[in-house]
């Protein structure tokens, strides 16, 4: 187990994935006894996504991370009902999950102009408050930023995920020859001649025991969880951190990768995935890519490389096994090919599936209307007799 220095996780603090707040709703005005007048409501406090936002942007212009919206009017001669007090709207990146101060989900924004009320207005005084006007909510809420991507890079540090990302898409992420080259998540964008679009997200590179935070941890593995499909991504050679840690061949970075994530959260288990298998253009590569498929094919033959807490309860199969070397370009067009039939198919499969559910609905609306209107039928015939 290893854990990153001071400076990695200081400069993974540049890139901003939660926020604290606090939200107040704006105070009701005051009724008007005399004339039965009614006080405005307060204002409420929403957040809303929207595109081209980061949290580091809200921090930025709000550094004291307090929001408050307007109070409602008084009543008055002129006026007897109060106008409302105006709402206040934060604007935050879209894939933003709200919590509450004991954690619990309020909402999440997964679109553009998705939309969540966070602290309501307080009620103008009116008849039944004896015309005095109730305070706004006042609330503190967590900002918790989790990537939307179609497909999600999986792999340890080092194993070319930067350089595959740059390869594919017109994204220029950060590369170099040593560990957590990726010390915040990069998005790209794979465009296919029909102008299709796939986000691919590169995310910081796992160690092991990062389900316990240990490393990037949670940081990177949360991140994991809106990806439609997951690509790892491994170095034929094999793996090792540090001199001070074990090396692990390419078999055993894949069984320790998937282990990570069962352990983090087991739904991740069920999403698509593929494999990219990188450095293709190393000496000897050739072989080590046939050992790596004997050893994925018979994985039980070699279980006593791995301690029993090593070793997951579903080992993963992987839709499509894609050799590839991201340095000399071998393998690419025929791994984006895979990603783009992976994803067509996923969405074939979820289409079918929701007209199937739609269907379903509709056959037993239709059975209910025959159901009620045969009852009625009865009932008729009841009372004729």
């Amino acid at each position: 187990m290893v854990r990153c220095s001071c400076s990695l996780l200081r400069r993974y603090g540049n890139f901003m994935d939660n926020l604290r707040l606090f939200a107040k709703g704006g105070a009701g005005g005051m009724g008007f006894p005399r004339l039965g007048g009614e006080g405005g409501k307060g204002g409420d406090v929403w957040v809303v996504a929207k595109k081209r936002m980061s949290l580091k942007n809200i921090k930025d212009k709000h550094p004291q991370k307090r929001f408050v919206a307007g109070d409602g009017a008084n009543s008055r001669i002129s006026a007897l009902k109060g106008e409302k007090g105006l709402d206040y709207e934060i604007p935050v990146p879209v894939g933003i999950t709200v919590t509450d101060e004991r954690g619990q989900i309020i909402g999440e924004l997964n679109k553009e102009d998705d939309r969540i009320l966070i602290a309501r207005g307080g009620l103008g005084g009116n008849l039944l408050s004896n015309f005095l006007p109730s305070k706004g909510q006042k609330r503190i809420i967590h900002l918790d930023l989790k990537l939307i991507a179609d497909i999600g890079l999986v792999g340890f540090p080092n194993a070319g995920k930067s350089s595959l990302l740059s390869k594919i898409s017109h994204a220029k992420p950060e590369i170099a020859n040593y560990a957590f080259t990726t010390l915040k998540p990069q998005l790209g964008k794979i465009i296919y001649k029909d102008f299709k679009q796939v986000s691919v997200a590169d995310l910081p590179g796992l160690i092991e025991g990062a389900h316990m935070n240990k490393g990037m941890g949670h940081k990177f593995l949360k991140h994991v969880e809106r990806t439609k499909q997951l690509l790892f991504v491994v170095d034929v050679s094999g793996f090792q951190l540090s001199s001070k840690t074990k090396f692990r061949s390419a078999f055993e970075t894949i069984i320790l990768l998937t282990k990570e994530l069962e352990l983090y959260k087991e739904d991740l288990m069920m999403k698509p995935s593929l494999l990219a298998v990188n450095k293709m253009d190393l000496p000897d590569a050739k072989d080590k890519f046939s050992e790596l498929m004997n050893q994925l094919q018979n994985p039980k033959d070699f279980s006593h490389l791995f301690e029993k807490d090593e070793i997951p309860r579903k080992t993963l199969k992987f839709q499509n096994i894609i050799p590839i070397s991201a340095h000399t370009g071998e393998g690419i067009e025929e791994l984006k090919n895979c990603l783009r039939l992976s994803l067509d198919e996923q969405s074939n499969q979820e289409n079918e599936k929701f007209s199937e559910e739609q269907l379903l609905n509709l056959r037993n609306s239709k059975l209910s209307y025959i159901d009620s209107s045969s009852e009625s039928s009865r009932m008729e015939i009841t009372k004729g007799h």
